[in-house]
């Protein structure tokens, strides 16, 4: 599964330095002037679990396959980028085709870091950003508006209801709110699907603070977490320069001293990794075996076949039924065959719906 989720922000906020730090296949230029990211950059980014792990010491596989997301480091937006402003079409462009928006907010003073916007303010220049994304979908919902009242004259009722719906973004926006906050039926929501509306994203902060804040969060931090408190939107404090420190040790045990010396018991970035992961409403299933453990990675609410796919289409098309046990079972019991001998295997068709942390087995033929 390709699900994106994008980091954003204004330049020169932390956004290629946090970006060095959880990518795990590629590294982001990160430079102190602006527009220093322009193409957007991709890295696939192993998602902890310690399900996995716990999984391994039982089976003692060949080898451990967590699964990945992908990040994608968007260069940094400035005030007027939903008018081409500091290249901001064709960065507007590249948060349309992620999944979901990391949203990287400076709260830490520097005045060897440029910035253009004046005194540290983390709640303006989260509405910078939030006005330029709404901007634009406020341009891309009139367009779509003059489009269909062209056809409402045909009296269709289909019609009829999406334009009222454009017409209720349409609102919404003008008041400087983003589309995600709009209460909206799920039926509703296709009228506006085709046009990719970048504030109907779900969105994750991060509130990149100092070294002394990293634990405690500052003054800065707490505005934000103010701010976005309605939004129902997560807001992860971290030091992105010390995650990136932590990331460039390849030495498991200087990474825990290290982690020690900052009272640390695991880096931020595992925090927002599983966030973005769960912002991206997907769940994981394992396969347990000699060879590999592996966790995959499907969408909440999948059924046994759709989840099958994602090891092989084959698996799908001829998906005979699945072998099913639950994380926790397996854990207590330590093994398949002890599972299967207590009667905590189960068999399960085409209509389950897979649980986050089943452990699962597909019997097919093709």
């Amino acid at each position: 599964m390709a699900l994106q989720a994008g980091i954003v922000g204004l330049p020169n906020v932390g956004k290629s330095t946090l970006f060095n730090a959880v990518s795990n296949s590629a590294k982001a230029q990160a430079s102190n002037y602006r527009f220093c990211t322009i193409e957007p950059n991709i890295g696939l980014v192993d998602v902890p679990d310690a399900r996995l792990e716990k999984l391994a010491e039982l089976v003692k596989p060949n080898r451990i396959v967590p699964t990945q997301i992908e990040i994608v480091d968007i260069a940094g937006l400035v005030r007027g980028a939903s008018k081409g402003e500091g290249l901001g079409n064709k960065f507007l462009a590249n948060i349309r085709e992620v999944d979901a928006i990391i949203h990287v907010i400076r709260c830490f003073e520097d005045e060897n870091i440029l910035r253009d916007e004046g005194a540290i303010n983390p709640i303006s220049d989260k509405e910078i950003i939030d006005t330029e994304l709404q901007l634009k979908d406020l341009d891309s919902v009139e367009k779509k508006i003059s489009r269909v009242e062209k056809q409402i004259r045909t009296g269709d009722a289909k019609i009829k209801a999406e334009h009222e719906v454009l017409l209720r973004c349409k609102e919404h926006l003008e008041k400087g709110k983003n589309i995600r906050e709009l209460v909206l039926a799920k039926e509703d929501r296709s009228a506006i699907a085709d046009i990719f509306l970048l504030s109907e994203k779900p969105v994750l902060y991060v509130a990149n603070v100092d070294e002394p804040s990293m634990h405690t969060g500052n003054k800065f931090s707490d505005a934000l977490m103010e701010s976005v408190k309605n939004e129902n939107a997560q807001v992860i404090i971290m030091n992105n320069s010390i995650e990136a420190q932590i990331a460039e040790m390849e030495d498991a045990a200087d990474r825990q001293l290290f982690m020690e010396e900052y009272k640390m018991q695991e880096p931020a970035l595992n925090r927002l990794i599983r966030s973005a992961y769960k912002l991206l409403n997907l769940y994981t299933y394992f396969t347990a075996g000699v060879q590999e453990v592996r966790a995959w990675t499907i969408q909440e609410g999948w059924k046994a076949p759709q989840a099958a796919s994602v090891i092989h289409t084959d698996f799908e098309k001829g998906f005979i039924k699945a072998e099913v046990i639950s994380y926790d079972d397996f854990i207590q019991y330590g093994s398949e065959a002890v599972c299967r001998e207590n009667g905590r295997l189960r068999i399960e068709g085409k209509e389950y719906i897979v649980k986050d942390g089943d452990v699962m087995h597909f019997r097919f033929n093709v």
